[in-house]
């Protein structure tokens, strides 16, 4: 059997295993930079931090939980999940804590990876994969002065739990998916807020329930209704998907949702007309919440939508030349979304450096293989974040298709498997037409690279993905044997 090192204890990096394991697959080492698994749900620990995917759907397929406390759980009610997974399947053992890779060098001559981590260890083995995400990098603004605040300053990724905000003036620079979160939080809590917002995000209803015993019986009790909770919640996702490209009219009924949602909430007009997108919707990644746009309405809270110039040693200077006096910064500024593997070194087959194939933004055969690069695959690679879904139900099509290689890899001792750079060009470029489409073209966000080119979404369904990677098809490689 092939050796494996996966790099990632995230959802991700676990359902690799899992699915290895279902499979016969057992020699494999799980590489993780921190001392905890979890991925994202470890590290981001902001107050309120919550799944905007319903836990029925956003968990593993064969792993259901009957007794989600409520629908979009919280933070540590994945995180627990997660741990509860990892012990039932006996992976705690193949994961070594503290192991950040830093670089990983294909060798031409033996056919194997030869893996370094930050405390000098190397470690070699047949098959590297890649589930470090998309999302595991904080994001810091580019804001001249940003050393100079003379106060308490952090990023919600890494949230300062020893600095206390009652009766502070806080500063909170950002509006994605974490501060829609947070800021309802911490505003009962401070003297002011005053939150720095660049663009307006689409907000929708969270239809959110605490979910009571009697649910948990019925889930526990009656066969097949699991699945019937998941795949409900699945087919509202698929549905929206399709109006991304194929029928647009759907989109413009969630827009209306959106709309009514802020008029409802907001009934001050002037800050309601702050709070509008001035972009489609769908172009940026829709946000959930019943609570950020009443937490805006309050008394200490003020909505500053003048460009920010710089950061000084009492707060924020706007363009407008005024000076926000504050005791704590937040930066909810999001993460390197389009640094895939940043910043580790990847070099393949002739030293060929990974971040110069990228060199105009990341791409991969399906999200998950790169010529040049053998016995190389990537979870959550480019192109497989969703605007609408659950990224668990990816992963799951993902582990399997990579599994269906390594088998193909085993069937023939000593081979590797490098994908054909005419089939992951055409594939690309179809795929670029493809996100031409789509409403991700109107606004900057995450998904896009400096370039403009989205590199970070897959265009469809994500029953379409699964389609596409049912199994892997070795006209698309080369397989070869180690010399």
């Amino acid at each position: 059997m092939p050796s494996i090192i996966i790099i990632g204890a995230g959802f991700g990096g676990l359902g690799m295993a899992m699915e290895l394991q279902r499979n016969g697959f057992h020699e494999f080492t799980i590489l993780e930079r921190a001392t905890d698994l979890g991925g994202v749900w470890r590290e981001n620990t902001y107050p309120g931090a919550a799944c905007d995917v319903p836990s029925p759907l956003y968990s593993f397929s064969y792993e259901p939980k009957p007794d989600w406390p409520q629908r979009y759980s919280g933070r540590a009610d994945i995180q627990a999940y997660i741990h509860a997974v990892a012990r039932r399947h006996g992976l705690l053992d193949s994961i070594v804590f503290g192991a950040e890779v830093t670089e990983a060098q294909f060798d031409d001559h033996s056919g194997q990876w030869t893996v370094l981590t930050g405390d000098g260890t190397s470690r070699t083995a047949d098959i590297l994969i890649s589930a470090v995400g998309q999302l595991s990098r904080p994001a810091w603004p580019a804001i001249p002065g940003i050393d100079s605040f003379e106060g308490t300053s952090f990023h919600s990724a890494l949230w300062d739990h020893e600095v206390p905000l009652a009766g502070k003036r806080v500063a909170c620079i950002g509006t994605g998916a974490s501060a829609i979160q947070y800021i309802p939080e911490i505003q009962p809590q401070v003297e002011h807020l005053t939150l720095f917002q660049r663009t307006a995000a689409w907000v929708l209803p969270k239809f959110d329930t605490d979910y009571k015993p009697v649910h948990h019986r019925v889930l526990r009790k009656i066969p097949g209704m699991p699945l019937a909770e998941r795949v409900s919640w699945w087919l509202i996702g698929e549905t929206v998907a399709l109006g991304l490209v194929e029928f647009p009219g759907i989109v413009r009924v969630v827009s209306r949702i959106a709309e009514k949602h802020l008029e409802e909430q907001v009934p001050d007009p002037e800050l309601r007309a702050k709070l509008t997108p001035d972009y489609p919707i769908g172009c940026k990644r829709g946000l959930f919440s019943n609570d950020y746009f009443p937490a805006l309405c309050e008394p200490n809270v003020d909505v500053v939508t003048t460009p920010i110039s710089e950061i000084v040693p009492q707060g924020v200077r706007t363009a407008d030349g005024t000076v926000h006096a504050v005791d704590v910064i937040v930066y909810g500024t999001g993460f390197k979304g389009t640094e895939f593997l940043w910043p580790m070194k990847i070099r393949g087959r002739g030293g060929r450096n990974l971040a110069d194939a990228w060199a105009d933004g990341a791409h991969a055969y399906l999200g998950m293989t790169v010529p040049e690069f053998p016995n190389l695959f990537l979870v959550y690679g480019p192109n497989t974040n969703l605007g609408v879904g659950s990224i668990i139900y990816m992963l799951e099509s993902q582990a399997r298709y990579i599994r269906s290689a390594i088998q193909a890899i085993a069937e023939r001792p000593g081979s590797r498997l490098e994908v054909k750079s005419e089939t992951e060009r055409a594939y690309n470029e179809a795929l670029q037409e493809r996100l031409a489409l789509t409403p991700w073209n109107f606004c900057t966000s995450w998904y896009r690279n400096a370039a403009g080119k989205i590199t970070n979404n897959w265009p469809g369904t994500t029953r379409s993905y699964r389609r596409r990677t049912r199994k892997v098809n070795l006209d698309d490689f080369y397989l070869t044997r180690v010399d």
